[in-house]
């Protein structure tokens, strides 16, 4: 399987090769992050107030409720073949204003290299060796809060990402990227309610690729009827994705619904909502659960639904397919552990995602 995933590898970074806008580019950076936001349909533009902001929207990181913040996701794909792994820190600077920096890393490793496993006609398997196709992003946040008219019910944040794209195909590939996000947040002064945008690639994200084969190497791709890749610059239209949030809370009891919108600009997707300029992508979630001793424990259950798509059936009819998504989450003091399971039902086909996230967040103070 591995074995074979060399030359899908090959074939992804080689759409690469046109110095033009194209779908799907830098596609890792939108994959989501946060078991929490996974469990409720990979949702969380508006409702995301922690170390997790800096992926879902820089201004929510302004709400950081601790001096630090510190986050941490692994979640399982394609059935343990691939994995993605997100660490982000949060600190806060006085009151309303908060820094992050994260990381994201989307990799497939041990994947066998039989580039060489031929050679003079002679079949070595020695020469067989592995190597890794990861994607990285280095972000960092600023974001601040502030209320528009003195004494007022609102709450205003906005904010920024600055991020650095690393992408790595073993030793045949790598490139470089530059990008700016912009995130803006309205909401009620209790949390009840909120609106949010966060425009990602706002001037357009740029990869520069440069690609290292050698002459053997190049005879085999040839000979095998692969494109040799060249170096080349590929771009990333801007996204944007908008959402809001009410809340609810009684006594012990409290519940958060959500609504995203995932909107791109690069064309004709296959999404629910389409035209030939943009394509636009709902995404619904909910939690619901109980608080003991102030805030001090908390024990959520999650479920959502995202990714509707059309598909062709069997009678050549077209149907309507959806993702589910369901989780769990529990917030001791200053931890929270959540776990979400995704990739389940008829568009999952039993590829399971299971996401695992925590935050750990720290005072300073007693």
């Amino acid at each position: 399987m591995k074995g074979f995933l060399l030359y899908l590898a090959l074939a992804a970074v080689g759409f690469a090769q046109a110095q033009s806008a194209r779908k799907y580019v830098n596609e890792f950076m939108n994959i989501g992050t946060g078991g929490r936001q996974f469990g409720m349909g990979k949702t969380g533009t508006a409702s995301t107030n922690d170390v997790y902001s800096t992926y879902w929207n820089p201004a929510g990181l302004a709400e950081q409720s601790d001096k630090i913040q510190v986050g941490f996701m692994h979640n399982f794909y394609f059935q343990n073949i691939a994995n993605f792994d997100y660490f982000s820190l949060g600190i806060k600077a006085g009151k309303n204003k908060a820094f992050g920096l994260s990381m994201l890393r989307f990799g497939v490793d041990g994947i066998l290299n039989t580039l060489d496993l031929i050679r003079n006609g002679e079949i070595n398997y020695d020469r067989v060796t592995t190597f890794s196709a990861a994607d990285y992003a280095f972000m960092g946040t600023y974001a601040q809060q502030t209320r528009p008219v003195r004494n007022s019910n609102m709450l205003v944040s906005w904010g920024g990402n600055v991020k650095l794209i690393h992408r790595k195909v073993g030793d045949f590939a790598t490139a470089w990227g530059f990008g700016i996000d912009a995130g803006f947040k309205i909401q009620d002064y209790h949390g009840k309610w909120g609106f949010a945008v966060n425009a990602r690639d706002i001037t357009t994200t740029f990869n520069s690729w440069n690609f290292t084969f050698s002459n053997n190497q190049k005879d085999i791709l040839y000979l095998t009827g692969n494109t040799i890749p060249k170096s080349s610059l590929e771009l990333a239209l801007p996204r944007f994705n908008t959402g809001g949030f009410y809340r609810f809370s009684r006594n012990k009891f409290e519940m958060l619904g959500e609504a995203n919108l995932d909107i791109t600009t690069d064309g004709k997707r296959n999404t629910l909502i389409r035209t030939g300029l943009i394509s636009m992508d709902p995404r619904l979630g909910i939690e619901a659960g109980i608080r003991e001793d102030a805030k001090k424990f908390r024990l959520m259950v999650r479920a959502g639904v995202c990714n509707f798509q059309r598909e062709t059936r069997q009678n050549g009819t077209y149907g309507l397919t959806m993702q589910p998504t369901t989780g769990i989450g529990v917030v001791i003091d200053r931890l929270k552990l959540d776990y979400a399971l995704a990739g389940f039902g008829a568009s999952g086909a039993g590829l399971y995602s299971n996401i695992i996230s925590l935050s750990i967040g720290i005072n300073g103070q007693k």
